[in-house]
């Protein structure tokens, strides 16, 4: 059965239509990659499957639940949880208080366990489990904003750009852990200015330009597609 179906969603800004009738699916354990230009509509179509934008028409379906207009907790709840862009970490709270924070949607009593789980494969989370989230260096504070993200049992994780504005080697990092975590056969939604790291990791790709899907296909045979090299890979 699709995880994630989605149909002819259309999204606006005022008078803007950021997309323009979109469809796609993830299906269980695949991590599927958003690219495109800055402005395709990447980010904004991960902000209206979570519910902080209300879509102007078209059809959102999750684990076979129509929900589409949801409020945002409810969506996470249900286990569709994104990982914003820039982080949007707790400044002023512990690393730990940023953890348990997640914890509040778990669905299977297992705060305490995933909690240990989160803090030993984070070692630098657990190091700084005591620090203001605000101290942490950027690529900590994605490790914090994944770990609080696993924290809330997702049966779908949503990254929105994971490695932007990071050094070249927590890059790395980041896609390590995001290759552990699909490891783990959590169904991934990944949008990534990094169309190269992307597609390495991704099982299929959708190319969204001004709002519109304008190619799709596994990503493996699209990392050879002329069209893509140029206009993504350099």
């Amino acid at each position: 059965m699709t995880l994630l179906d989605v149909q002819q969603l259309q999204t606006s800004y005022g008078a803007i239509r950021a997309l323009k009738g979109i469809s796609f699916q993830v299906n269980p354990g695949q991590v599927v990659t958003l690219i495109g230009a800055n402005g395709a509509g990447k980010s904004t179509t991960l902000n209206t499957l979570s519910g902080l934008i209300r879509p102007n028409s078209g059809r959102i379906s999750f684990r076979g639940h129509d929900i589409t207009g949801w409020r945002a907790d409810r969506i996470a709840a249900l286990g569709l949880v994104q990982v914003p862009e820039g982080r949007q970490v707790i400044a002023n709270m512990s690393v730990w208080e940023n953890l348990t924070l997640g914890a509040h949607l778990r669905r299977d009593g297992r705060a305490d366990q995933a909690l240990d789980e989160i803090l030993q494969r984070f070692p630098r989370l657990n190091e700084r489990r005591s620090q203001k989230a605000g101290l942490l260096s950027g690529g900590e504070q994605q490790m914090l904003a994944v770990g609080r993200a696993l924290m809330m049992q997702p049966e779908l994780l949503m990254l929105d750009e994971p490695s932007m504005g990071l050094a070249p080697l927590l890059v790395n990092e980041v896609f390590e852990i995001i290759q552990a975590i699909k490891a783990r056969g959590i169904p991934i939604l990944l949008v990534e200015q990094n169309a190269r790291k992307a597609l390495q990791i991704a099982d299929w790709v959708y190319v969204l330009e001004r709002g519109e899907i304008v190619n799709a296909g596994p990503a493996a045979t699209l990392q050879r597609d002329p069209r893509i090299l140029e206009a993504y890979l350099g």
